[in-house]
């Protein structure tokens, strides 16, 4: 199923925080083991994605990949309003698909890293993405995320040698670990599905200029009901290439 809208769309989260705006020089996190974002672009209309779906939870599994469900809504017309699905997830991949100049905008999608898309369902695809790009365009930012109290706590170390960057953005996603859903009605009506690491809200928190940075976040403002796990990405413009991620808990 395919849609070849684009356009752009800027948010924000309202949450508690502080980042380092100059003062003493924030200590370089560890490096992260995570080598590749896997984000994919579903919907509970489409009748194609449920493989893609059940494909996701492999890479949720794998500590050295991030993989992340983004429900879409322009399939909502057929039939069945997507309950998981939010605008900010069909832009963002409106957002990459402009980005790499190709206008593709389907599903099931994945988009690895912020800069290469495969079909969802196909994981030698996926597979040959996720290893590519970890060895020619490998993450140049180190990202930790922390619970420290009642914050969680995003540290950004500076760029590698060789690779310098700006004004790069942070992007922090709250997120369902899982979640079940009984269609009613479209394409896969009478279904139950269950979805892995569902995105319920990605919003910026803040601005990177390729010096060590850390930025607090408010752990009650941030996590709402049904929501378990955070996750932080670096990256360059809307729909860019992601530099470096992180989430907590780890696993």
């Amino acid at each position: 199923m395919r849609s070849r809208q684009t356009s752009f769309a800027y948010v924000g989260l309202s949450v508690l925080m502080t980042a380092s705006l100059g003062g003493p020089v924030r200590a370089e996190p560890k490096t992260a083991a995570v080598v590749g974002v896997v984000e994919l672009f579903t919907s509970q209309g489409c009748s194609s994605c449920p493989p893609a779906d059940k494909l996701l939870k492999t890479y949720v599994d794998r500590p050295e990949v991030i993989a992340l469900t983004l429900p879409v809504d322009y399939w909502d017309y057929l039939g069945w309003k997507d309950t998981f699905s939010n605008p900010r997830n069909t832009q963002r991949q409106r957002d990459y698909a402009v980005a790499r100049g190709d206008g593709a905008v389907y599903t099931p999608q994945v988009v690895v890293n912020g800069r290469m898309h495969v079909v969802g369902s196909k994981q030698h695809e996926i597979d040959r993405a996720l290893n590519k790009l970890k060895d020619q365009s490998p993450f140049t930012v180190p990202v930790r995320m922390v619970s420290d109290g009642d914050a969680l706590v995003i540290s950004i170390g500076s760029a590698k040698d060789g690779n310098p960057v700006s004004d790069a953005t942070v992007w922090l996603a709250v997120v369902q670990k899982k979640g079940k859903v009984e269609v009613g009605r479209g394409e896969n009506s009478g279904r139950n599905l269950t979805y892995f690491n569902v995105v319920r809200e990605m919003s910026a928190v803040g601005m990177w200029n390729g010096e060590p940075d850390e930025i607090r976040l408010s752990r009650k403002s941030v996590l709402w009901r049904q929501t378990e796990r955070c996750v932080a990405l670096v990256q360059k413009g809307p729909g860019g290439p992601i530099l470096g991620a992180a989430q907590w808990p780890e696993k």
